[in-house]
């Protein structure tokens, strides 16, 4: 069996669990050697590395070293794996020094799930921070993105002809208990007299909450909106104060994945899909879990125009895409759903005839993407 020594940034993260669980599903042993950001009990074998805090740089830095330290006391199980597996710029560099105070060899891969800001600085510090992705990438056996905007706005840009790619979407595991999907002519609406939107996932952005709050002012008695996840608090320093105030708008909380996804997904007729937290870099590129997720369950997506995410969209012809100003454009758009819904539910079909791979990882693709790049094979 191949065994994956997964350096991850967070083991509480559901995305990291979600990566975890799709590789043993695909008949990976994983050793986890993680850090934490709240105190969680892996379902996996597991190496703390130690705390880090949203936002706290530094502390983050100093991390990487002892938790390279603290990987490289765990020899034997490090010794046992085929391969490093690093999630984030972070955790990369900390593979890289456990393999070095390790005396290994082991080949290491890179995933890139997010572009930080950092790296699109374009003053002496974005330069210092690409140079150190840079020089750990070519050292690298093979690189994985979750959206193709990554490759071409970031990594062809900056490292072209130095590196592997694996295109891997934020689709959901194969062996995921997501229930039934629903079929073009079953999707049932809300229920709910009120149209009802949801934002749901990493609530990380605060022009989304700020549109959200607005379109709960315009729409009191004919707009529900339901926030599913977990705030970060420091991208959105005033999170539950703005939802309390407002009749029509909830927020439910962290939920699990796939667990929750159907009882949150079916009780939406719309997804919000934006994301501004990186606005013109990371957030114009990525391809976020909620169009995978609620595109399992039938539920459109609403995503700004020139993003990945639109073209997402557009591509599978399964969605609204709106053009800026979004503070005029979006209200317009809920205004003309709530009079009349039929495009929700010509949307919502076209999902539902979509092949379910779309949504859900295929069973092996996962372990042939690890044996391609251990084998030196491009798939990207």
């Amino acid at each position: 069996m191949t065994t994956i020594a997964f350096f991850g940034h967070d083991a509480a993260d559901a995305a990291v669990r979600r990566r975890v669980k799709a590789f043993q599903s695909d008949g990976l042993k994983v050793i986890g050697f993680m850090m934490h950001r709240r105190e969680v009990a892996p379902e996996w074998e597991n190496v703390d590395l130690g705390l880090t805090r949203d936002g706290a740089f530094i502390q983050r830095f100093r991390q990487i070293f002892s938790g390279a330290r603290k990987a490289a006391l765990e020899a034997e199980r490090l010794k046992s794996a085929d391969v490093l597996y690093a999630r984030n710029l972070d955790m990369l560099a900390c593979a890289f020094l456990a393999k070095r105070y390790a005396k290994l060899k082991t080949p290491v891969i890179y995933e890139s799930l997010d572009v930080h800001r950092l790296l699109t600085r374009k003053d002496i510090i974005g330069k210092i921070f690409r140079g150190l992705e840079h020089a750990l990438l070519k050292r690298s056996k093979g690189l994985v993105v979750s959206s193709p905007g990554f490759l071409k706005n970031h990594f062809d840009r900056h490292y072209a002809g130095d590196f592997k790619a694996y295109l891997v979407e934020n689709r959901l595991p194969a062996d995921s208990d997501m229930g039934p999907r629903p079929t073009p002519t079953s999707r049932n609406e809300s229920g709910q007299d009120k149209l009802v939107i949801g934002w749901v996932g990493m609530l990380r952005c605060q022009r989304s909450l700020d549109l959200l709050c607005q379109l709960a002012d315009t729409f009191p008695d004919r707009l529900e909106i339901r926030l599913h996840g977990i705030p970060a608090r420091t991208e959105i320093p005033v999170f539950e104060p703005e939802i309390d105030k407002r009749l029509n708008m909830t927020f439910h909380g962290r939920f699990q994945s796939p667990e929750d996804l159907g009882r949150i997904y079916d009780g939406l007729d719309v997804v919000w899909a934006g994301d501004f937290m990186e606005a013109g870099f990371n957030s114009v590129w990525l391809l976020p879990n909620r169009i995978y997720e609620g595109g399992y369950y039938a539920t459109p997506s609403i995503a700004p125009a020139d993003t990945q995410t639109a073209a997402w969209i557009e591509q599978n012809k399964c969605g609204f895409v709106i053009d800026e100003p979004l503070e005029q454009s979006l209200p317009q758009l809920i205004k003309r759903l709530i009079d009349d819904r039929s495009d929700i539910r010509a949307y919502s079909a076209q999902l539902a005839a979509l092949p379910e791979e779309t949504f859900i990882q295929p069973q092996g693709f996962l372990r042939k993407v690890i044996l391609s790049t251990l084998e030196g094979e491009v798939a990207v």
